[in-house]
C-alpha cells in the first residue's frame, strides 16, 4: 500500500514570526519513504533542524512578515495490515512503569486529565485490564469523534473534542490515553 503524506500550510503574517514545526513523518519510518519528505517553504527561508526527546524531526526557521507558506510531500510504503492483536497483553500499575515512560500519562493543556478522569472511569473502569480495555478505549473514540479536516482547531482541547463529538488526528490521539488511567 502507498499512502501520501504531507501537508501545505499558508500564513499572512503582519510581522516575521519564529516558527518551530514538526512536519516530517518519524524517523522510525524512513525506510518506508519512497523519497524524503523535505520541507519546502515559500519564500525561501533558513531552517535549522533537530530531533526532540519524543524522536520527532522538528524545523526550526523565521517566517518572514506577508505570504507565507511550508510544507512536506511524501509517499509511505505500509503493508496495510491491521495492528496486531495480543489478548494477553498485561496492563501495568504506574508504580511499575519504566520513568521515560510517566510523560505520556501527565496531563497538558491539550488533553486536561482533570477534566475527564471521572468519566473515563466511569466509561472504562469496569472493562478488563489490558488489551481488552484499550481496545475498548479505542472503539469508543472512534464510533464517538468525527474526523474531518474541517474540524480542525488549534486551540481544541480533549475535553473539547469529546464535548464537541468531533476532530482531527492530535483530538484522536489526545483520547485514548486520557481514557487509559481508567
Amino acid at each position: 500500500m502507498r499512502i501520501r503524506v504531507g501537508c501545505d500550510l499558508g500564513f499572512d503574517f503582519p510581522q516575521t514570526i519564529p516558527m518551530i514545526v514538526t512536519l516530517n513523518v518519524h524517523f522510525s519510518r524512513f525506510s518506508d519513504l519512497e523519497h524524503p519528505d523535505h520541507l519546502v517553504t515559500k519564500p525561501s527561508v533558513p531552517v535549522e533542524g533537530y530531533r526532540d526527546s519524543f524522536g520527532n524531526w522538528c524545523s526550526r526557521l523565521i517566517a518572514p512578515a506577508g505570504r507565507f507558506s511550508l510544507g512536506t510531500d511524501a509517499i509511505v510504503r505500509d503493508p496495510g495490515l491491521p495492528d496486531p492483536v495480543d489478548l494477553y497483553a498485561r496492563q501495568h500499575k504506574v508504580e511499575q512503569l519504566p520513568a521515560e515512560t510517566l510523560l505520556f500519562l501527565l496531563g497538558s493543556r491539550d488533553c486536561e486529565t482533570d477534566r475527564l478522569s471521572d468519566e473515563a472511569w466511569r466509561l472504562f473502569g469496569h472493562t478488563p485490564l489490558g488489551w481488552r480495555r484499550v481496545q475498548a478505549i479505542c472503539d469508543f473514540v472512534h464510533s464517538r469523534i468525527t474526523f474531518g479536516y474541517e474540524h480542525s482547531r488549534a486551540t481544541r482541547t480533549a475535553s473539547e473534542a469529546y464535548t464537541e463529538r468531533r476532530g482531527v488526528c492530535r483530538d484522536f490521539a489526545h483520547l485514548p490515553p486520557l481514557s487509559a488511567a481508567a
